[in-house]
């Protein structure tokens, strides 16, 4: 796309299919570009259509970049996509639909230890860049006292906000160490095992009352009062690892370690098909845990079978007890190549075990995302809360969607 045919304001070009192409771009040449920043681009170019390359620039780089070290790649991809060398409208897409059919569906090999170097590595903490329109120019006065701003920060606080998606590999590495530190508690539940306990709000309990006569020649001098105690739900995790979930994978598996190690979590992840991962996340070492937990999945990054994966799990592990009563968290996209009856099949059998069932979803954090997919679409009324999980702060409404203890209405679900 030349800057002649920008003149028109983008005559003939979709702006979805523009946002796509060029972040698609930016992302294979190793700039961070998630959907969600893809959206906010196609809504950025509707409301304001550019009719020139300037315009067209300055509206890509406030969307899309997010440091002054980006600007190098963004430069020279923006270059060769609007100068003639790259159309963006060649690559459509849609953020409600799956990615099309092709030979990247098929199972691809499980991260190398490269991509898991930086699990337990300690990235130096750098201060953050603002990148802005008048960087380099007139606004150069204004530096010292925005880098002083800025350094009075803490060293974490600019990855909170900031999608799992656009990670570099040192900032990976960072949030990797915080999410496996974030505390995950479940509601309680009343064992069958009592304890003793002081007489108000407790039963008698004849057992031990007669155990205490026999000791005092039958006379029951006192009687001993019990209660049932309280355990916490059994909590059992689900995570997608599938292809379009990739951007997403590392970061929600040091987020399962960190809940096998502190709230003795379950944890499962599937593709093609269903893999039990306690045992090797359960590994004090968190680049091992991972490596561990990449090498016993075989189909790592293929394609999504959401109701045959479902179906192992309830038929293999969930009605044999570990789903019964316990709080369920599926971490998909909802990207299945199952038919959607299958899918919900399986959820309303995984719902008449579960206490609850919790579904993070990182495309959700997009503006314009919508449940729309087969998947997606026919699991939601079967979940009891609904969130997106794709950046460290969004990760504490998951934490809480985990922790809630409210009723389930009974009848069909809505």
């Amino acid at each position: 796309m030349t800057e002649y045919a920008l003149r028109d304001g983008l005559p003939g070009v979709d702006a979805a299919a523009l946002a796509v192409g060029f972040s698609t771009a930016l992302r294979r040449a190793g700039l961070p570009s998630s959907p969600d920043r893809a959206a906010w681009l196609a809504r950025a170019i509707r409301i304001v259509p550019p009719t020139a390359r300037e315009p067209l620039y300055w509206t890509c780089r406030v969307v899309l970049v997010s440091s002054r070290e980006q600007l190098p790649i963004f430069d020279a991809v923006f270059s060769a996509a609007f100068d003639g060398t790259l159309d963006p409208a060649d690559t459509r897409g849609d953020s409600n639909r799956p990615p099309a059919a092709g030979p990247e569906e098929h199972a691809r090999p499980a991260p190398s230890e490269r991509r898991v170097a930086h699990a337990d590595g300690h990235a130096p903490a750098s201060r953050a860049h603002v990148a802005s329109p008048g960087a380099g120019s007139a606004d150069e006065s204004n530096a010292p006292e925005r880098g002083a701003i800025l350094a009075m920060a803490s060293a974490d606080e600019h990855l909170h906000e900031k999608s799992f998606a656009e990670l570099t590999p040192e900032e990976a590495a960072q949030v990797r160490r915080l999410v496996r530190r974030i505390v995950l508690a479940t509601p309680e539940r009343q064992s069958r095992r009592t304890r003793q306990w002081a007489q108000g709000g407790a039963k008698l309990d004849l057992r031990r009352t007669v155990r205490a006569a026999r000791r005092s020649g039958g006379d029951a001098s006192s009687l001993v009062y019990a209660r049932r105690r309280p355990r916490p739900r059994r909590l059992v995790f689900l995570c997608d690892v599938s292809g379009s979930m990739e951007p997403y994978t590392q970061v929600f598996l040091s987020l399962l370690q960190g809940a096998v190690s502190g709230a003795q979590a379950e944890a499962f992840v599937f593709s093609t098909r269903l893999t039990r991962l306690t045992r090797q996340l359960s590994n004090r070492d968190p680049g091992k845990a991972l490596a561990l937990g990449a090498a016993a999945a075989p189909d790592w990054a293929g394609g999504t079978r959401l109701a045959e994966s479902l179906r192992h799990f309830i038929d293999g592990h969930g009605r044999r007890g570990l789903a019964r009563g316990a709080v369920i968290v599926v971490l998909s996209d909802g990207w299945a190549q199952d038919a959607p009856e299958l899918v919900e099949a399986q959820m309303a059998r995984l719902r008449r075990l579960a206490y609850r069932i919790v579904w993070i979803n990182p495309r959700k954090a997009g503006i314009d995302y919508q449940p729309l997919v087969g998947g997606m679409a026919v699991a939601l009324p079967y979940c009891d809360a609904f969130v997106s999980g794709h950046n460290y702060a969004a990760l504490s409404e998951a934490a809480a969607a985990i922790r809630a203890d409210r009723p389930r209405p009974a009848g069909k679900p809505q």
